[in-house]
């Protein structure tokens, strides 16, 4: 379990970015023989083939034939999301501050906890576009400043008497990283692109845009006693994304067709044409379809002969603060995964689903546990009830149990991780 855990923690740290996460799973899907489709491409299945699709180099979708007919055996989906909330670096960033100092203007993605962010190491990462022969299909390059050049300053404890009675950090002002030192030598215009043309080993002029993102340099790390937690960012939803891939990858046989589907901005709603809240998943499972041979109610016996697990955080009950947690249901880490449930659907379990994954759960002796919210306690959401609400078909949500969700650094256990991914193998291969 502990070997697996170090296993996350070494993917976490060398997926910097939303693209990178993306890159690395393409990398590890190729390594075991799945062979990468393009959307703009012809696609030609082979009946025992395995294959995966990219999206805006953010957003994936992975497969592999199983056996039986797919129209009685339909699709067995799990389905995650790549980002995680952050700061996102603006155009023109360098600001000079008191003449003493240059910053890199951001603006806040999702919801993370800002004051985690504060004085830690941090790098930027992503994906540069570069000029090319045809303007309608720029270059994209992956992009990974790696040092740790960059750092947003508390304010020291003197001079913010109240930073300890819940100061209210302002994003535009409080939160910008400094990059460096101001000094009459230094050529401060345009100096985040010289990094990034350094990086890419491309000339400067070269550089269309980019989409750069902070993340924190240090790497993740077992923690407590016997190491049974485990530090680390990204946990939501790294974790989830890393687990149906191992699954996906370690499953052999199972009936219709093995789906791991990476969705992109869930943490920004889902609204875009590579996050869950559009037609990118039922795209690819109708094209799948018809390349098989099926026609249109094929596809459709097929899609209603489909499950989706949606798999994403949950909230463990917290050492100082278990009176958030709801009175009754207190999950654990450590305890297996959380089947969440809500009675207003924002989660996309009910009782017919949570029986299905319940009997996979027993039948294979894997832990499990619930996880609902207080009653006087606004819920959040994620993946499930967008996709199931897309595709028309039975789906569940569950996640790991973790502390300090959207922190540069949660916290989850270590056993659970092999648990969840045990799981997800044992339901791919029904």
């Amino acid at each position: 379990m502990q070997a697996l855990a170090r296993q996350f923690i070494d993917f976490v740290h060398r997926s910097s970015s939303v693209f990178h996460v993306v890159e690395n799973s393409a990398e590890l899907l190729t390594q075991q023989g799945f062979e990468e489709l393009y959307y703009d491409k012809p696609w030609s299945l082979k009946a025992d083939g395995k294959y995966f699709v990219k999206k805006n180099h953010s957003s994936l979708v992975a497969f592999a034939m199983g056996e039986g007919e797919l129209t009685t055996q339909g699709f067995r989906i799990t389905g995650n999301h790549t980002d995680t909330p952050g700061f996102r670096i603006k155009p023109n960033p360098e600001v000079s501050a008191e003449d003493a100092y240059l910053r890199l203007n951001t603006e806040v993605y999702g919801g993370p906890i800002l004051n985690t962010w504060m004085d830690r190491p941090l790098s930027a990462a992503g994906r540069v576009m570069l000029k090319s022969e045809n303007p309608l299909r720029p270059e994209t390059r992956l992009v990974d400043l790696q040092d740790p050049i960059l750092i947003i300053p508390n304010l020291a404890i003197h001079q913010n008497k109240d930073v300890n009675s819940g100061f209210e950090l302002n994003k535009q002002n409080d939160t910008l990283p400094v990059l460096t030192l101001l000094n009459d030598e230094l050529e401060k215009e345009g100096l985040l692109l010289g990094l990034i043309a350094k990086a890419c080993d491309v000339p400067q002029e070269s550089i269309l845009d980019f989409d750069l993102f902070l993340y924190e340099h240090a790497k993740g790390e077992l923690v407590g006693l016997n190491q049974e937690m485990l530090s680390c960012p990204k946990i939501d939803n790294h974790v989830s994304l890393f687990c149906g891939l191992r699954g996906l990858l370690e499953s052999q046989g199972g009936q219709g067709i093995r789906v791991l589907a990476c969705f992109d901005n869930e943490e920004i709603g889902s609204s875009t044409k590579q996050g869950a809240d559009s037609n990118m998943l039922l795209n690819t499972l109708r094209r799948i379809a018809f390349n098989l041979g099926l026609d249109e109610e094929g596809f459709y016996q097929a899609l209603y002969n489909s499950f989706m697990i949606s798999v994403d955080g949950a909230h463990a009950v917290h050492p100082a603060q278990g009176a958030k947690t709801d009175p009754v249901i207190k999950p654990r880490m450590n305890q297996g995964p959380a089947i969440k449930l809500n009675a207003n659907q924002s989660y996309t379990s009910d009782a017919y689903s949570v029986a299905v994954v319940k009997q996979i759960l027993e039948r294979h002796q894997l832990p499990y546990q619930f996880f609902v919210n207080r009653s006087d306690a606004r819920s959040g959401s994620t993946i499930g009830p967008i996709s199931s609400t897309h595709l028309d078909i039975n789906a569940v949500d569950l996640g790991l149990p973790m502390l300090a969700m959207h922190s540069v650094r949660e916290l989850c256990g270590t056993d659970d991780i092999f648990y969840l991914k045990e799981l997800l193998r044992h339901y791919y291969c029904l």
